[in-house]
Parts: structure tokens; sequence; C-alpha cells
């Protein structure tokens, strides 16, 4: 035993090296004791979650004194609601409460300590696993420290009682720590009073969003209290949509009209507009990524996606009236859905002495509408709202809203008042519509069971509703087969969720956009060009990039898409986006690469063949539980934005990852009609007639299940020509992926040697040739040579010697270029045309093709 000076608070329990130290040698959370018991002369164990410790007192009345008082306190923390600390590991660890976290050198150490800057408080752990666990080496309050810049890598963090000087991997790294530190710096000398009195109300203890506690931001117009990490994708929606101001720094902006504001709407009022239709596979919680944050508030506040339709929605003269009656009364929760639903907040009022609704406020002494207008000036009808709903212009054709005697003839679409009417109210002109979209059913909200929006080139939506689906069906077949031009009319035979024009760019052809009609059904995409009548159909889950724009990078071409109008076009990306993400958990579901194997598989495969071939037990052991559930729900939300990167992404945690997804894929890799068949095939004795039934069986196999079968076993074929260093050989992986590709508990022998069978008779099963075989080994050469390299530090010469050729392929247009590999596209292009002394005009189009081996640019 060593003595330590020990000291228990309401969070931790410290141990010193004496009396006089400010910063301990260890600190476990209180909320992590589970239980304390004596265990002998003087002597009590600390049991946690995860480790025991003991102590030994100076006397048996101490010890019991030390055991009351740390189960009191314990039994406190766990009666108490669910309040998280500020490291807690009662949670998912510190991970999800710190602004930064990782590796930095400390003076004084040997090894790197895991460091994790998180609040008002800097964090020191031994290693990333304590990180996990909650149980640290000290923290630093950072309300008496201070920050500087020693030299590239360095930097002193400076206390009364210590200096810790850090030194981090690069001086990037070193700017985002001392960033990091100096915002907590400022955390912890800012001012609780208004946070307290937010506070108050029960519902803003809790992040409107994420519903994380304690939240200590706001978004000041939208009247919602927010947690930091939900504020920092709020700053991204642009102060048009959201204003984000601390609760402790911004102490100016925090006037008592604000503060009562707030107590008014709040997060509960708010969030029953904003948050009125939020289905639970969309809402978000404390442990979300950043990315699952964006999309969601995009969605909310953006789109208006989940929020509660004001009767009035669509009609903007009666929305404008409506709220220069409501800023005259206290009903701020009116005025907040009117706004929001369209209502100009600068609208005519009709009054010349009170010409706007915020002097309508102010002669009826509304304080807290006038705050409310004024954060809102940007709102309503004068702020963009990115959906492809929800914009001024709309006339809902259903009882409650507006109901209309519809018409469709000579080319115009008209609505009447009721059929006896000779004169329309309004009509739309066929040639001016240039998009549909069915939306079946239509959000619970309006009410309205069978709907369909039509986009015109005046920017207008106008939103239709019919008592059925058939009779809506048949109205928007009617209207697109009038505004659909004839070359275009195979497009209507489709099952469409939008159809319309667009003008494109594609191929060759980069100068100038052509118009184009599409159709979206499904996750395929079809295009009938300006030159053809034929429709091409583009397998959007086979893209291999995906840009806002839109630029569709598909197998051997590049589509861009151009929209002259934002708001059929934001509908159109939405869409897009959408149908070329992962939509189930089967294998014909998932975003797939150009042979058909899922993106998330080929990733994985391809970082382990990169990085892992040589890794001891690969595939037999296990990665990360968390790192594995978070890796996999990236890949499955969106495997093309992933990049897998070394040192960043272990290698059993990728092997885990892909293992798990096979593990829960819906009706499995061999499916459950052909799954059985499978097994009974090993019970052949005769290896020829085994291998012709294994073959007879791929052949049934769906040609994405099939395609990725092949994958996999080419992929487990080559990690055991490493047994020697990674010690799995055939058996051993057919041991670990028997039961994950058949979903069983392991006990049938039969699903190891099935793939046992797949991988020793890989070559003849998926009748592999010799070329392919020979490609397969140059391409393992290449990155074990690569990587040998690598570690020995020796490095590769980065330039290649590559043949360009000017516009034709022949002997005279030929050039040898040395290629860098830092070398763009247009840098290489501007090389070719100097040598051949080729002058750029104004307006000269040159493009630049990368040719495969089967010549395809």
């Amino acid at each position: 035993y060593q003595k330590r000076w020990v000291k228990l608070d309401a969070d931790y329990l410290r141990y010193f090296d004496s009396e006089k130290d400010a910063y301990s040698k260890r600190f476990i959370p209180v909320s992590s004791i589970s239980r304390v018991a004596s265990i002998g002369d003087q002597k009590f164990e600390v049991i946690t979650n995860n480790r025991n410790f003991v102590f030994r007192a100076e006397s048996d009345v101490d010890r019991n004194e030390w055991i009351r008082t740390l189960q009191q306190i314990a039994e406190e923390r766990k009666s108490k609601a669910p309040e998280r600390t500020s490291m807690s590991p009662t949670t998912n660890g510190a991970t999800d409460l710190a602004d930064k976290s990782g590796f930095l050198e400390l003076r004084g150490f040997k090894h790197k300590l895991f460091v994790a800057v998180a609040g008002d408080k800097v964090f020191l752990y031994k290693n990333a696993e304590d990180y996990r666990l909650g149980i640290g080496i000290t923290f630093i309050e950072m309300n008496v420290g201070n920050v500087k810049e020693v030299d590239r890598r360095g930097f002193d963090l400076t206390t009364p009682y210590r200096i810790f000087s850090f030194s981090a991997d690069s001086d990037q790294e070193k700017e985002e720590w001392v960033e990091a530190m100096q915002q907590s710096i400022a955390e912890a000398l800012s001012n609780s009073e208004v946070a307290e009195r937010i506070w108050a109300v029960e519902s803003n203890r809790f992040c409107a969003d994420c519903g994380s506690p304690k939240p200590d931001w706001a978004s000041i117009n939208l009247c919602v209290v927010i947690c930091k990490r939900c504020a920092g994708e709020h700053r991204g929606l642009g102060p048009g949509i959201t204003k984000v101001r601390s609760l402790k720094m911004d102490r100016k902006v925090w006037t008592e009209e604000l503060i009562e504001l707030f107590h008014q709407i709040g997060n509960a009022v708010a969030n029953q507009f904003w948050a009125a239709n939020v289905p639970p596979s969309e809402a978000i919680t404390p442990a979300s990524g950043s990315q699952e944050r964006r999309r969601f508030l995009i969605a909310k506040y953006r789109e208006g996606k989940y929020r509660r339709y004001h009767p009035l929605f669509g009609n903007q003269e009666e929305l404008d009236r409506a709220l220069c009656v409501a800023v005259t009364t206290s009903d701020l929760a009116e005025t907040q859905a009117l706004l929001f639903c369209g209502a100009a907040v600068t609208c005519a009022t009709g009054d010349p002495q009170c010409p706007t609704p915020l002097a309508l406020a102010e002669k009826s002494g509304q304080r807290l509408q006038m705050e409310f207008l004024l954060h809102n000036k940007t709102s309503g009808k004068g702020r963009p709202l990115e959906a492809p709903t929800g914009l001024p212009s709309t006339i809902l054709c259903r009882a409650e809203f507006s109901r209309r005697w519809c018409t469709l003839q000579d080319g115009v679409l008209s609505y009447y008042e009721n059929d006896r009417n000779a004169v329309p109210n309004g009509e739309i002109k066929v040639e001016e519509i240039v998009c549909l979209h069915p939306d079946f059913p239509f959000p619970p909200s309006h009410r309205i069971e069978n709907t369909f929006e039509v986009y015109t080139e005046s920017e207008r939506l106008y939103l239709f509703g019919l008592e059925s689906p058939d009779s809506a069906r048949e109205w928007l077949k009617a209207i697109a087969k009038s505004f659909v031009h004839p070359r275009a009319e195979e497009l209507l035979a489709l099952d469409f969720e939008r159809i319309g024009r667009l003008h494109y760019k594609g191929g060759l052809s980069l100068e100038r956009a052509q118009e184009g009609w599409f159709a979206l059904a499904g996750s395929v995409l079809h295009v009938c060009s300006g030159d053809s009548e034929r429709q091409e159909p583009l397998q959007l889950r086979k893209l291999q990039e995906l840009c806002a724009g839109v630029e569709a990078g598909l197998a051997g071409r590049t589509l861009y898409l151009r929209g002259e109008r934002r708001l059929d076009f934001l509908g159109w990306v939405h869409a897009i986006q959408k149908a070329a993400g992962s939509a189930g958990d089967t294998l014909s579901e998932q975003q797939l690469t150009e042979s058909d194997v899922p993106l998330l598989v080929d990733r994985c495969i391809d970082y382990i063949t990169q990085c892992g071939l040589t890794s001891e037990g690969i595939y037999r052991k296990s990665g990360q539980n968390s790192k594995t559930t978070s890796l996999l729900e990236m890949l499955r939300r969106d495997a093309r934005s992933v990049r897998l990167k070394e040192g960043e992404h272990q290698v059993d945690d990728v092997a885990n990852t892909l293992k798990r997804f096979f593990r829960g894929l819906g009706d499995g890799l061999f499916t459950g009609r052909w799954g059985q068949d499978w097994l009974r095939a090993t019970a052949l004795e005769d290896e020829e007639a085994k291998i012709g039934e294994y073959r007879r069986l791929l052949g049934t196999l769906p040609t994405v299940n099939r395609a990725t079968l092949k994958a996999l076993i080419n992929h487990l074929f080559r990690v055991q020509l490493f047994s020697g260093e990674n010690q799995m050989n055939t058996h051993n992986l057919a041991i670990v992926f028997g039961p994950t590709l058949f979903q069983t508990d392991g006990k049938d022998y039969k699903a190891g040697r099935v793939v046992e069978d797949l991988i020793s008779h890989y070559v003849k099963i998926f009748n592999v040739n010799d070329q392919e075989m020979k490609k397969q080994q140059d391409e393992i050469m290449a990155i074990m040579k690569m990587r040998e390299a690598a570690s020995s530090g020796t490095q590769q010469a980065g330039d290649f010697i590559c043949t360009v050729y000017l516009e034709e392929k022949k002997t005279e247009a030929e050039q040898h270029v040395k290629i860098p590999a830092t070398m763009t596209a247009e840098e290489l292009t501007f090389e070719i045309l100097d040598r051949r002394k080729i002058v750029v005009k104004e307006k000269d189009y040159w493009s630049c093709f990368e040719v495969n081996e089967r010549e395809e640019a």
C-alpha cells in the first residue's frame, strides 16, 4: 500500500500524493461506483462497473466512516434524475460529451496521455480505454487556466499550481487543441445567471433537438434552447433561419423581454410546432453524430418537414391578415405558426398609422410580440425554405382549406369556386408546368391522404388532394400526359415519384446545357435526352459520387443537372439524394458498385486488403463494440461518403463491421429459400459433384447476392494466402464466417464446411480464369511492396510516365508525359496544349479523360 491523500465530493473520489497537491493521481466518478464493501482489518473495496480499488484506512472506525459516506453518496447519485455529470461514464462514456479528445504528449510522462476537453474542464487519462470507462488521472478547472503556444507543435496550459506542457502530432492538431482549450476557459469564466433563469422552465432544461441536459445555447429567433453540439449545426443553417447565441457568454443580447419570451414559448411551445410530426426513426439523441444532427436540423428548420401546418397555410393573403390580428394579442404560439408557415413579417396592414405588424404590436402594448417580430425580421415570406413544400403560393384542394372544382382541357388546368361557376378562380397552363410529385399519403397534419404537387415556371407550387388514391393517380397521369413532351411519353408508363424537365450536360457535350425529361421511380432515374426518343435508366444506387448541384458520377460518365428554378430543383436534389442511399436491410437495397457489390462490403474489403492482410487474427479478433456500431451505422446510412483511412480506423473494427453487416442482413447472403440447399450440399462425398452443386446453387442466387458472395470469397481466398502471418487459414476463416453468413448460432458445423469449400475451390466454383488470377496476384504484390516501402521508411517516386493522346488515338497525336502525384487534370491539359503550341481561345473547352484498359473513358 502507498499512502495517499483521498478526497470525496459529490462527483468524484480522488487520491493525491499529499494534501497540498492541487491535481490528483487518480479520480473515480461516484456515478460508476456500484458497491463498497469491507474486506478485513481497516480495508475496504470500491467496486466500479469495470474495476475494483482497495483502500486501507488508519483504523476500523475510519474505514467504516468511509464506507458509510461512499455508500450514501453513491445511493444519492442513483436516486437522482438521470442528469449527466461533466464526465460521467454512466452514459456512453465521456465520448458523447467531449468537445475535443485524443492523444497528446505531456512533459513528465513517458507515454502519450488521452486528453479530453469537456465543458469547463480538461481531463487527463492514461489511455483511451480509461477514457471510455471515465476513470482518469486528474482534471483541470479551466477558470484558473491560460493557454499559450510554445513552438510549432507545443503549447502550455498554465494554472497557478502547475504548468502542463503538451505536444501535438502536428501544427494543425496543436491549433485545434489550443482553440478547444480557449473555448473551455471562456465557458468557465462565463456567467450562469441567464442560463439558470431560462432553465427555470422545465422544458428548457433539455435540448430542444436532441434532449441533452442543461443546454447552454439558444436560437433567439426560433425561441429554442439547444446544446453546444446542436448549436454548431444550427450555425450551418445560416442566420436567415436560426440566430445562435450563448446563454452564458452573450450576456448583452439577453434582455428581460427575450428571457420572458423564452419562458412563454421556449422548447415546449416551439416543439409543438416544429416537431409535431417527427418519426421515431428520424429523431436524434444526445449520442447522435454530426451528420445525423445536420440532416435532422435541416429537415426540421430549413425544410419544415415536421412542423404543424397552420390551417391557412398556402393562402398568403389570409396568412398575412391573420398575423396582423395575432400580434395585437398575447397569443405567441399563433404568431409563431403564422410566421413560419409563410406569413410575411413586413406585410402591409392596411392601416397608414401602423403599416407593419411590428407597429400594430407596439400600438397594442404587446412587448413580447414586438420582441419576437424583431428577432424574425428575415423569417416568413422573406426567408427561402429549401423544401418541396411550405412555399409561398399553395392551393390545397380539400374541404377545410379550399375545395375547388377543377377541369383540364385545351392545355389549361382551371380551378373554380364550384361546378356551377363559369369563371375560374385561377388557372395553370400546362406548358408552364415543370414538375409533378405524387405524395401518397401526405403527412397526417394536413389530414389530406392523397395529394400531388404541381410546380410551375413562375416558382409556384400548387398542392392538390383528392378523396381516393385512384382519383389522385388518374388526375396525376392526365396532367403528366398533357405537359410531358411526346418524345418522353415512355416515362408516363412508370410508377414515378417525380417527373419533369431539367437542363443537363453529359458526355462530351459540356459546352451547352440541353433540356431533358426525367422521371424518378424507386432508385432509378429515367432520362429522355433532347436528341433521343429512348429513355435511359440510371441506377442511382450505383452512383460513384453525388454532389449537390446536382452532379452525378455514374459508371463511365458524369451527368450534370441544372435547375433554372430553385423551388422544383431543390425537390429533385432531395429526391435523388434519398434514392441514391440505402433503403433497407437486404443486399439489393444497398448502395452498389458497378459490379453489383454493396458499397459497404466493397469499402471494408478494400481497406482490409490494403491494411490488414497480414494482421494477426484478422476476423477472429473482435474490434471495439462502440466503434463497430458507429462505423456500421455510417456505412449503412451513406457508404459513398465514408472514406476508411489507416490511422483513423482500426483493422479489427472494420473487420467486425463487415461481419456484423452480414449477420444482420435481411434474408441473408444465401437467401432463406436456398440456404438449406447449400448446407445439404456438404454431404456429397464426390468432390466434383459437390463443386457442381455449388455452381448450380450459385446460379440460383439473385444477381447482387451472387456478386457479393464472389467478392467476399475472393477476399477470404486472399486472406488465407497470408495465413503464415495472420494465422487465419481456410479452416479458421470458415469457423468465423460460417455462422456469420448463415446467421446461425455456430452449432451447425455444415455452415463452416460450406465456406471452407467455397474458399478451397474458389477458382473452380466461381470460374476464375488465369488472367483474373494474375491480376489479383499483381494487385497483392503491389500492395505488399508499398507497405514494405512505407514500413522501411523509403519513399517511392510519385511520378509515372503516361501516354496522352490529343483528340485522336493516333501515333502522331501521342505525347509521353511525366505525371507527378500532385498534377491536376487542368495542369496536364495545359501542358499538352503548350507542347503542341495550341493557343486556348476564350470560348474553347478542353476536357481531359482517363481511359481504362477496356478503353472506357
